[in-house]
């Protein structure tokens, strides 16, 4: 495993093709993005379209700074297999037009996956940004597409220390592995000022003490009876704090169904910005949630996460800062624990979650582009 070297790279060759597709892609790619720009890197963006609702894809590009992609592939939706072979069929058309030195892919989403295969059967090196994180949980899609990623890619960024394990114990060379660090904290950390509690919970009507609610895992919104569990839980867990609920498409069908939507306490929202969701966060009492990144995000910020999910592939979320696992049946007990001034966040992060991954990253791809060139 490397670090990050300290000396930036005073020439390089070739292109950097990004790959993105979903909201936890642009808030990882951002910093990264910006850093290789200051560099000199010559960088092309490619959107799949994976998300392509205005509220999850073109106003984080605004709010992030990221540029207007190059490329707007609009893949959208559909099952796994149709979006991926969409994919497939799209990036490889791309990359052999744009001939790129480099292809760097986020996180573990379809794009992710299907980027990192059409780069490596064209012979064209991958670079892979939160790299060897593991559930070990294979009934969820996003870790096959993590581990096969993680096999194909040159170069592995990892966002903490576990991550480095997991990589050698499946046979990754420890020169490819470099420990720099989470780009979305960076971009958490760039943006906080303007991260506004009160105004959010103005603009949602909200009392000064609220919850907020992520859900989209297949496992708790695409099966009508996993669904009408988590809204049964959820509206048990409204009779003792209001709750925010912003949902992607698909789980505000799923949940509406299950009679999410009429539950006394419970404020569905449609999806929010980065700056509107995390002022929103923010200001929680608590944060119920599937996802990843918010597990993350709910690290640094100092608000108490309950995920509900039986694995997380972010453990350091858990011995470092405020997350903790839990069931259906655990949820509501450990809110009342938590309202009640139970379970008091760490004070210590995760290391080098400092703000500074994106720069780390880019003095790795530009000292590699050096070599390669």
């Amino acid at each position: 495993m490397q670090r990050a070297p300290e000396a930036e790279a005073t020439s390089m060759n070739g292109c950097v093709l990004h790959v993105v597709g979903t909201r936890p892609n642009f808030v990882k790619a951002a910093p990264v993005v910006a850093a290789l720009g200051a560099a000199g890197c010559d960088q092309v963006l490619v959107h799949t379209g994976q998300h392509y609702d205005e509220r999850m894809s073109d106003i984080f590009f605004r709010q992030l700074g990221l540029p207007e992609p190059d490329t707007d592939l609009g893949v959208g939706s559909g099952s796994h297999a149709r979006q991926i072979a969409d994919l497939l069929v799209a990036l490889e058309a791309e990359l052999t037009a744009r001939a790129p030195a480099l292809v760097t892919v986020y996180g573990d989403v379809n794009s992710t996956l299907a980027a990192a295969l059409v780069a490596a059967r064209g012979g064209v090196p991958v670079a892979h940004v939160e790299a060897g994180l593991r559930s070990f949980d294979m009934t969820m899609p996003e870790e096959a597409n993590r581990r096969l990623v993680d096999q194909l890619a040159e170069l592995l960024f990892v966002t903490s220390p576990e991550a480095v394990g997991h990589l050698a114990r499946e046979g990754i060379a420890a020169e490819r592995v470099h420990f720099v660090g989470n780009p979305m904290i960076d971009t958490l950390l760039t943006h906080l000022e303007h991260f506004d509690p009160a105004a959010a919970r103005a603009a949602h009507r909200l009392p000064e003490r609220y919850g907020v609610v992520t859900l989209h895992r297949p496992a708790n919104v695409d099966d009508p009876a996993a669904a009408g569990a988590a809204a049964r839980v959820l509206t048990e867990a409204a009779r003792h704090l209001d709750l925010a609920v912003p949902l992607h498409p698909r789980g505000r069908a799923a949940l509406s169904a299950a009679g999410l939507a009429h539950a006394p306490g419970v404020h569905l929202l449609d999806p929010l910005g980065y700056v509107e969701f995390m002022s929103l966060m923010r200001g929680a009492a608590a944060v119920i949630t599937d996802s990843g990144g918010v597990q993350e995000e709910t690290t640094v910020l100092g608000v108490p996460c309950l995920t509900l999910r039986t694995t997380t592939e972010r453990p350091v979320t858990v011995t470092h800062g405020t997350n903790r696992l839990v069931t259906h049946g655990e949820l509501v007990p450990a809110l009342r624990k938590l309202l009640d001034g139970g379970g008091a966040p760490s004070a210590e992060g995760p290391p080098l979650w400092d703000g500074r991954a994106g720069g780390r990253i880019a003095r790795v791809i530009t000292a590699w582009l050096e070599r390669h060139g």
